[in-house]
């Protein structure tokens, strides 16, 4: 089984009315998975809803922690019903068996999204780092501290739930520039087919 802390509705940031995106991220690791949920509310606010560890027994055979780890999200996918998943993409590591163990935990994230039918976006150590604590060469302790500052998630955080939270926080950044990248491009098309020189023509036929 795994270690998940409760749901959480304490001092995160406030989330009104209108249109929410939950992102589910996950660190994945045979030996440990770490997987945490957040949610996006209007004007980029966001709330920490969950988190946990998926940790496979060692003495278990290898196919055996694989389908433990596919259980495992596949049921965080049911329980939160994320909208977009994030998953941190395997650093490349100087042992070959080390990144081969990691590629496949990454592999069977990727499947448990897949058969939910979410769509799943993938981001590199580095990147996550850059986005949650602003260097990418950050060290896990300070990426713990800015997941506590930014989320005020439960004091049993451990490690590799703190990591899931940041690659979903990188996902939730990614969006915030995407919407603004999609903003600016809009106001340039409507800035082109005015003319140069003439204001956009807002006239919706409700008057002559």
């Amino acid at each position: 089984m795994f270690k998940e802390t409760k749901p959480f509705s304490g001092s995160g940031a406030p989330v009104g009315e209108g249109a929410r995106t939950r992102i589910l991220g996950v660190d994945p690791g045979i030996g440990a998975t770490g997987f945490g949920v957040i949610e996006i509310g209007p004007r980029d606010s966001i709330r920490y809803l969950g988190s946990g560890v998926l940790r496979p027994k060692v003495q278990q055979p290898f196919p055996r922690r694989i389908q433990h780890i596919f259980h495992g999200l596949s049921q965080q996918i049911k329980t939160f019903t994320p909208d977009l998943i994030a998953v941190e993409r395997p650093f490349l590591a100087k042992n070959v068996k080390s990144a081969m163990l990691l590629g496949q935990a990454r592999g069977v994230a990727i499947l448990a999204a897949a058969e939910a039918g979410v769509e799943v976006q993938e981001f590199s150590p580095l990147e996550v780092k850059q986005a949650v604590v602003g260097y990418g060469r950050a060290a896990k302790e300070q990426v713990q501290v800015m997941i506590r500052a930014l989320l005020h998630p439960p004091l049993e955080l451990t490690a590799d739930a703190a990591d899931a939270l940041a690659v979903a926080l990188c996902l939730a950044h990614s969006l915030s520039w995407q919407t603004s990248l999609r903003a600016l491009e809009r106001k340039r098309d409507l800035s082109k087919a005015s003319g140069p020189g003439r204001e956009p023509n807002l006239d919706l036929g409700g008057g002559r």
